[in-house]
């Protein structure tokens, strides 16, 4: 019985391989949906279009993004992780996920687990911004500040527990700024408020506050990311400023269910791949602030890793809870 048992096991399991393979080979026979589980503007939505539009063109068949908006992300992420591993259903997902699950300490499902990473598609750099009546111009000027006037400044960032709230909460840590935060319902209204002064400082994405540095009314005292961000070349990164070390980013990824045959991530790789190259679709995405970064199904699984330990760490020495 043992044996009979093992023959129709290992049968079996030919059969899956073979259609999984069949099934690469083909791929795809019909439309394809990339959800995005926030709302339409941001850097996901943004990308998932970009993608979607260069894959329709290369594939010939349809790709329907659809924004899947609530619970922070997890209703458009579960709702992937429901889906059939078959290529057809995939999620364009960015750090907000490691950030909840670090504040969290568990979503409706494991990022690690339930879900095939597919490859890494870009990175938004994070920028700290002062109203210019602050009178500073860098990190070692607002130390200056701070400790004149303890206790009474204050931050907006793009609400509690995304990825703009933790790098402002180590910037505090390294440099021992003493600043209380307000948490904002998007990056949006924090920039708002800094430009209008009601609040001397914001921490969001980058792109956001480059235009109003350019006209003089925000200065941008440093950005995130270990490269100094094209669209504020002459903005120091905190790394440079001493902060070390510091390589924070918004970044943004594809994945599918667990278990999506590995030549069809191999084909959806390939072809973004190619997209990602492209001029236009780059100029597009550097517009609304996405660099293009082409990595791995490798590289994000162990980014996934890594930043959901230093994110769960730093949300419990910062003392960052869920609202």
């Amino acid at each position: 019985m043992r044996f009979k048992f093992s023959f129709f096991s290992a049968c079996a399991a030919a059969l899956v391989v073979a259609s999984a393979a069949a099934q690469a080979d083909t791929y795809p026979t019909k439309s394809v949906r990339i959800v995005v589980p926030y709302a339409t503007g941001g850097g996901s939505d943004i990308l998932a279009r970009q993608i979607g539009a260069g894959l329709q063109q290369a594939w010939g068949q349809g790709v329907v993004v659809d924004n899947k908006a609530g619970a922070s992300g997890n209703i458009g992420s579960s709702e992937v992780v429901r889906a059939p591993a078959d290529g057809y259903t995939l999620l364009l997902q960015n750090s907000t996920m490691v950030t909840n699950l670090g504040v969290m300490g568990k979503l409706p499902y494991d990022p690690e687990k339930d879900l095939t990473p597919i490859m890494l598609l870009g990175v938004t750099p994070i920028a700290l911004a002062a109203h210019p009546s602050l009178n500073v111009n860098n990190v070692k000027e607002l130390v200056a500040l701070a400790k004149a006037r303890p206790d009474t400044l204050s931050y907006g960032s793009c609400g509690i527990g995304t990825p703009q709230h933790f790098v402002m909460e180590l910037v505090k840590q390294q440099t021992g700024v003493a600043a209380a935060h307000a948490g904002y319902k998007g990056c949006a209204p924090a920039v708002t408020d800094v430009i209008g002064g009601q609040i001397p400082l914001a921490i969001v994405s980058a792109n956001l506050v480059a235009p109003y540095a350019k006209s003089g009314r925000l200065k941008v005292l440093g950005v995130s990311t270990a490269q100094r961000y094209g669209l504020l070349p002459d903005v120091a990164t905190f790394e440079e400023q001493g902060l070390k070390p510091f390589d924070f980013s918004i970044w943004y990824a594809l994945m599918g269910p667990k278990n999506l045959p590995a030549a069809v991530v191999a084909k959806l790789a390939t072809d973004i791949s190619k997209i990602l190259t492209d001029a236009t679709v780059v100029s597009n995405l550097s517009n609304a602030g996405v660099e293009a970064y082409k990595g791995s199904g490798d590289d994000l699984a162990k980014l996934i890793k890594a930043d959901t330990k230093r994110y769960t760490e730093l949300a419990r020495s910062a003392n960052i809870k869920a609202e």
